[in-house]
Formats: C-alpha cells, structure tokens, sequence
C-alpha cells in the first residue's frame, strides 16, 4: 500500500470527539458506545469494519485503549436501526424554485441541514419531507442517503443562502456528478478582519479535520484538495479594518471558505471557531452568504442560475461600514 493509499480519517464523520480523562485507560469499543450511545455490539461492528479512527489512524482492535486527548472518530453511525425521520411543518425555509426533478431553497442562518450526533432536533431535512412528502423514504425511492434524503450538498449551520435538492434518484446522481466534476457554479459573500494585499487570489490549499479539536478543520499537507477563488469587491477602515469578499467554490470541502481565508489571515468575521472574537461586531454567526447557485437542470440539459439577496442581519453590519476613500 502506497502513502497516498493509506486510510484516513473522513472530512465529514458522524461523530468527531477529544477522548475525555474520565475515558483513558478504557478500551475502544466501551469508549465508542459511550460517546455514541450505541451497544457495545454496535461499536465492535463498526471498528471490524475500519470505520473508527483514533488520532487520525484506523483502530485495528477493539481492545486497544484510550490515552487523554486522543482524538476518536467515528466514520458512520454505529446505531442499527436510526431513528426515523418525522415531517416537521414548523421548520422555516424559502423555496425559491421546484419542478418534479429539483427544489431550490434559501436556507436561512442557524438551520442545520440535517440530523447528527450535535443535532437531534428538527433540521432542514424534516422541513423538506413536510413540504415535499415524495422525499420520504418510507413513501418511495430512496433520494441518495435515506437519513438525508434529496441532499447533494450543505451549508453550515451559521450560513444563509441558496442549496439544491433532489427530488428523484435520477436527478440526484446527476447534480452529484456535476459537483464532483467542479460542473456547479457557488458564489458566497463574505466579510473578513483585514485588508487581503491582493484583490484577485485563488487559494490552493488541502483541507482535513484538525487533530487538535475534531469541531475544526485545517490547512493539512494530507488534507483533501480545496480550491478557492477570492475577489476583493470592497475595503473598508471604520469602525473596523475589513473587506467584502466574492468567494466562489471549486471544491466543496467542510468549511472550506472559513478555514482558506483564516489560514491567509483574514478570517471570516463573526466566526468565533475560527477567526478572532470580537464583541463589538454584533453579529452571532460568520458574514458568509451562498448568494448565487448555477447548474445544468438534471431533465432539461439546460443551465438554471439561482441568486439570493444579502439577508438583513448582513446587510445591517456592512451598512455600518465606512468604505476606504480612493488614492
């Protein structure tokens, strides 16, 4: 087996945890059913089946032990049965456009997508089934993974902005496809700390989950590959020092905006996993905001474009901004 071969750890897991004190000592499998809350059972299955890494390696046994601070990652749910998902009407979202084949939505900031292990809770997946039942899979096909039916990409829980959902099997393996192929166009706005010292940049750098808190990812040498291309569209030096980013997506990795500009000093404002706290913002998730969305429509072959305003809690931050006076 080559380096490049080598197994690692998932950019987007079930469950990412820093081994506590209170479980140093014990063995794999009692950890995992622990932090998990599945059966004893359940955990032995998972790690026979490679899907549980411990500080970014493969457990080979069940009986290895945990050290303090480890980092323990669970690839996939180890539960057998997953608890059934249940329409929730009550979940607010914008539908922008739907047909038999597709729905475009404006998530608004602070929905999860879909069910984990840090959400239970009614997320955008049980808003969908509500308003589009032909995506349960209890009613008929399975539209891609049956815990997120109709999903072929997210944003983050703190982040607005336009997504695509499938509605058949057919139309899901196409947008899959052009995604996995750079085929989808994402454009976001973005707020940063700083002035970037270039106003055209593409940020090439691989993305992986950081070994010292599995809640962030990293610029790592053995990360998955991350292409970002940055626009300064505006300065500005009052109150604060920032700028107004376009950034638009040539992969799509966990929290790629977030960690590329963080990692070239200019953090996403509002981002308190990544960038610095600052309470005189008063803004209570990270300015990025998925404003356009163009792909090839899965049934018509033809090219659909989506774009979505700056929602009002961004707009009232950049409106008290004071732009860089030329010269």
């Amino acid at each position: 087996m080559t380096e490049t071969d080598t197994p690692r750890p998932p950019d987007d897991p079930f469950l990412a945890v820093v081994v506590p004190a209170a479980l140093a000592g014990e063995r794999v499998d009692r950890g995992v059913a622990m932090v998990s809350g599945c059966t004893r059972s359940e955990a032995s299955d998972l790690i026979a089946a490679g899907d549980v890494w411990l500080d970014g390696v493969v457990v080979a046994k069940a009986s290895q032990r945990l050290d303090t601070d480890g980092v323990l990652i669970l690839a996939v749910d180890p539960h057998r049965e997953p608890e059934p998902l249940r329409a929730d009407g009550s979940v607010e979202f914008e539908v922008v456009y739907s047909d038999d084949d597709i729905i475009v939505i404006d998530k608004p900031a602070g929905l999860v997508v879909h069910p984990g292990p840090g959400h239970q809770g009614s997320t955008l997946v049980h808003g969908l089934l509500a308003r589009f039942p032909d995506l349960d899979p209890e009613r008929g096909d399975v539209v891609g993974e049956a815990h997120r039916p109709g999903l072929v990409h997210r944003l983050d829980r703190g982040t607005s902005g336009l997504m695509v959902v499938a509605r058949t099997p057919d139309a899901h393996a196409d947008l899959v496809e052009q995604l996995s192929t750079h085929a989808v166009e994402r454009v976001y706005t973005a707020l940063v700390w700083g002035h970037p010292a270039h106003d055209h940049a593409i940020i090439d750098a691989p993305v992986g989950r950081s070994r010292r808190n599995p809640l962030r990812m990293t610029v790592a040498i053995d990360g998955r590959p991350a292409r970002t291309h940055v626009t300064v569209d505006e300065r500005f030096d009052s109150p604060w020092d920032t700028a107004l980013l376009t950034c638009e997506l040539e992969t799509g990795r966990t929290h790629q905006i977030r960690v590329h500009l963080d990692s070239i000093g200019h953090a996403v404002v509002g981002d308190d996993l990544y960038g610095p706290r600052r309470g005189s913002v008063r803004l209570d998730r990270p300015f990025l905001h998925a404003r356009r969305l163009e792909f090839v429509h899965p049934d018509t072959g033809e090219s659909v474009a989506f774009e979505s305003p700056l929602p009002p809690d961004l707009r009232s931050v950049l409106d008290g901004l004071v732009p860089v006076e030329p010269g």
